[in-house]
């Protein structure tokens, strides 16, 4: 029996409510089948923060080095100013477990989520390969004459040979190991960053000449929002920097069916990666038992795959396809069932 320890950060707002559905799901999956899950939980968040001041300590993250992967449910509360809890946490996890792969799935399960005409979940299934640690995230910048009219501020987008190469090479790999159409897109603004994205292009040429199979595109960032919304069944797998990959991951959630089904794997190959839904707290209906806790399950099931068990992981995928043809879902999906409620489906179909 193979036994995976599981690191529950369940975080802010919906967070806890949508990750103990995650676990419940989980501890059914290991009921059925060989998998057995060692879950220990992790006060990490805006309540922690306002009692103690503490974000992540540098002891939390030498432990959350033991975990099999990292389970987030979410961070954000109106408690706190934007961006202490986001950067001091999310970014700071990325950073400090070198997550430098941010996995974002854009896949339409049902029809009737996507706002696109006549388009069939044929037509959204790529996956976007995002880099995690640099780019304008890292944080790489400053101020001059703060709060005066001569103000300065800068921002600085940070690519190394580095980081470009691994996200590039991870890519190609995930291109052939998903064997749907074996292509890749290198999505970038090469026009214009002509230092930065310049190293994108070159490096995207040298390592692909170790994968002659996979077919090989390259699209203007302005471009592929367009042919998202124009023709998504293009797109196979997508590598691009880390602020291309945050815009275009939100309108790739939108077109499958919402903020509600999305999820992200932030990997480390070598390490401890963490999986989440990206809808955020919502701190409006936290704590009402109507959040949608899909997203929270997709992950779950992107956690379940990524530890090397993807027959386990589909049954999980399979059981929420279900619930979304059975309309055994939340109301802001068009079902009625509470947050717990699709939890307990999942968990009754799940086999």
């Amino acid at each position: 029996m193979s036994k995976k320890r599981i690191a529950v950060i369940g975080g802010d707002g919906i967070g806890p409510e949508v990750t103990k559905q995650g676990v419940k799901v989980l501890e059914k999956l290991g009921q059925i089948t060989d998998l057995n899950f060692e879950f220990e939980n992790f006060n990490i968040g805006a309540d922690h923060y306002l009692e103690t001041g503490e974000l992540v300590t540098d002891e939390v993250k030498a432990d959350l080095t033991n975990f099999d992967a990292i389970y987030l449910g979410a961070v954000g509360d109106p408690r706190v100013k934007p961006g202490v809890l986001e950067h001091g946490i999310l970014l700071d996890l990325r950073f400090s477990l070198d997550q430098y792969i941010n996995l974002r799935p854009i896949k339409l399960l049902d029809s009737k989520f996507t706002p696109l005409k006549d388009k069939e979940p044929k037509d959204i299934d790529m996956m976007i390969v995002r880099e995690n640690t640099e780019g304008l995230y890292a944080g790489v910048g400053g101020f001059f004459k703060k709060g005066t009219k001569d103000e300065v501020a800068t921002q600085e987008m940070i690519n190394t040979y580095k980081g470009v190469e691994r996200v590039i090479r991870y890519a190609y790999e995930y291109a052939q190991k998903r064997n749907k159409e074996n292509k890749l897109t290198l999505c970038d603004k090469s026009n214009v960053l002509t230092y930065s994205h310049d190293l994108w292009q070159r490096v995207f040429e040298e390592v692909g000449n170790n994968y002659s199979d996979v077919e090989k595109h390259h699209m203007l960032v302005d471009a592929m929002t367009m042919k998202m919304v124009r023709n998504p069944e293009v797109f196979d797998v997508v590598v691009t920097c880390n602020m291309f990959g945050d815009i275009i991951t939100d309108l790739g959630a939108e077109i499958q069916g919402g903020m509600g089904m999305a999820v992200s794997g932030n990997i480390n190959p070598e390490g401890v990666s963490m999986f989440e839904p990206v809808h955020g707290s919502a701190p409006d209906i936290a704590g009402q038992n109507k959040a949608n806790p899909l997203a929270a399950l997709l992950a779950a099931a992107m956690m379940v795959e990524i530890l090397g068990n993807p027959e386990e992981a589909q049954m999980i995928q399979k059981a929420i396809n279900l619930s979304l043809a059975e309309n055994q879902t939340t109301v802001d999906m068009g079902g009625k069932l509470t947050t717990d409620g699709v939890g307990d489906y999942i968990c009754s179909v799940l086999g």
